[in-house]
């Protein structure tokens, strides 16, 4: 119980704190593209065919997506929020091996590729070169402590988006099930009510959350 309260004080502590840094909302934008390259990713794993993504100011975003198969549509709607949440579990133990280069090469690369095939819309194209171009700086810029603290800024914020907006998922998935997203995908497809899916979708970034948070105590801020 005890390690649960640490999750929450810690996730609101930082949920609080990375909206007060400037342009958090650029930053955020982060776990959006994530969760949308990995439903991207289930598809191809899938020899689908990913279409485009969008990306938008608000933090949202939709990728378009073509499958052979109906079923196909389960792993791929189980992707975005678990992947995101993954993910974050790999940022927070590259920091815990002292690895942020690593880690912010491989962002990069993220944003890289997502830009060169699959988003298409004008705000996600500028997003994803500005984005890829600032972080490819704070690399080259070769300050150890500017690299450390933009990758931990960037490692909250994923930790905070990934379970924020699962939990904006199955709020929506309790106020109005056919508006919420992937739980109303894979309830459509499996019949089982779209806020089962939000709360897996929220039990997983939970998840994933203490155990990046566990990862993170073993370092700290050092």
């Amino acid at each position: 119980m005890k390690s649960w309260l640490r999750v929450a004080i810690f996730l609101t502590i930082s949920a609080f704190l990375t909206r007060l840094i400037p342009f958090s909302e650029f930053f955020r934008n982060v776990d959006t593209l994530i969760h949308e390259l990995f439903h991207a990713l289930a598809t191809l794993i899938l020899s689908g065919d990913v279409r485009y993504i969008h990306l938008y100011s608000d933090q949202s975003g939709v990728t378009y997506t073509a499958y052979a198969n109906h079923w196909m549509s389960v792993p791929i709607s189980l992707a975005g929020y678990i992947g995101s949440a993954l993910f974050t579990v790999l940022l927070f133990y590259l920091h815990y091996r002292k690895k942020e280069k690593i880690g912010l090469i491989i962002i990069a690369l993220v944003a890289g590729l997502g830009l060169a095939l699959f988003v298409r819309n004008g705000y996600g194209m500028a997003w994803c070169g500005g984005f890829a171009a600032v972080t490819v700086g704070v690399i080259l810029l070769k300050r150890p402590g500017l690299l450390k603290g933009y990758y931990l800024l960037l490692a909250f914020i994923c930790l905070v988006e990934s379970v924020i907006s699962s939990l904006i998922i199955l709020s929506i998935a309790i106020q109005d099930p056919g508006a919420a997203g992937d739980a109303a995908s894979l309830s459509d497809v499996t019949h089982i009510p779209a806020i089962f899916w939000g709360v897996v979708f929220t039990l997983a970034s939970l998840w994933c959350s203490k155990i990046s948070i566990g990862i993170f105590y073993k370092r700290g801020f050092d």
